[in-house]
């Protein structure tokens, strides 16, 4: 009698890991789990050579196309702006059902919970075992503390299987949309705060009291004007970005019926800072040598030019 054939289980570490797309944090998240042994490949169709440049930077392979990823993948982590999550999912998907390959999905994007669960809808009735997952922290590398990723979903041990390294990984529950709800408050408060920062020193610029409000935040709120010198500087570079993620927290806070104007108007104030000569650069190019008062400046110009805009 013939043995019978047994089948390696390859645990997924040995397996690859598809990042799409290897941004500021893709890039970085793929740089730490290939120092821990995984294969991390991504697909650069149609990407800005900033991303073919930091992909090259973390070590990724780059592969021809979604039919490829998802057929070498065993994991694929969706780490792109808000507003185009559902087109990447979707455009992932028919690679899926082209291929009749089904690697795990996992939507790791700033949204609210009800847009995961939108994104979820179109994996449905598949073989796709989908994961919502929220990423808090820097990215891998650029702290002392991990880069957290929160899960939630039916099965999420393909996540787990990450854990480790630069990365944690905790799973909330099995339903899809909590660990979205997790990264809308979050978010809602650091970036919510660093917006509102921007706000009121941009108005003490336009009122002429950049002084006086410097001298008072320094004497009776230290730390918080340590981090308004350290990050409303450079919040231009990210905020063409953010304000989709804006829109998606006052979504998750109207849901949970809550006020929502909040972080619309963080949003549109995002929006002004994106029209600043500082939204041109990258954070591998921007000027490390510009201050606070000549950032508040350019702020303060463009609030001026959007005002008297017929």
């Amino acid at each position: 009698m013939l043995a019978l054939e047994t089948k390696e289980i390859i645990p997924l570490k040995a397996k690859t890991i598809a990042i799409q797309s290897p941004g500021d944090m893709g890039h970085a998240i793929g740089r730490d789990l290939i120092a821990r042994g995984f294969r991390v490949v991504t697909c650069l169709a149609g990407r800005s050579e900033r991303s073919i440049g930091l992909a090259r930077a973390g070590g990724l392979e780059v592969l021809d196309d979604l039919d490829t990823l998802v057929s070498e993948a065993a994991l694929v982590l969706s780490i792109v702006p808000p507003s185009v999550a559902e087109s990447v999912a979707k455009s992932v998907f028919e690679a899926m059902e082209r291929t009749n390959q089904f690697p795990t999905y996992a939507d790791c994007n700033a949204i609210a919970p009800r847009t995961a669960q939108q994104i979820a809808r179109i994996f449905e009735g598949s073989a796709c075992p989908f994961v919502d997952a929220g990423i808090i922290g820097l990215a891998p590398g650029k702290s002392d503390q991990p880069t957290r990723f929160y899960c939630a979903g039916p099965d999420t041990s393909a996540m787990e299987a990450l854990d480790g390294g630069g990365m944690s990984v905790t799973t909330l529950s099995t339903s899809i949309g909590d660990a979205s709800a997790m990264k809308m408050i979050y978010a809602a408060v650091t970036k919510g705060t660093m917006t509102l920062h921007a706000m009121a020193l941009t108005a003490a610029k336009l009122h002429g009291l950049s002084d006086a409000y410097a001298a008072e935040a320094a004497a009776s709120q230290a730390n918080a004007w340590a981090a308004m010198n350290r990050m409303v500087p450079r919040l231009p570079l990210d905020a063409g970005r953010w304000v989709g993620e804006m829109h998606e927290i006052a979504a998750f806070f109207a849901d949970s019926g809550l006020p929502e104007d909040f972080h619309l108007g963080a949003a549109k104030m995002f929006e002004l800072l994106d029209k600043t000569p500082i939204a041109a650069e990258t954070r591998e190019t921007v000027d490390e040598s510009r201050t606070l008062d000549q950032a508040l400046q350019m702020y303060a110009d463009v609030t001026i030019a959007e005002r008297e805009s017929p």
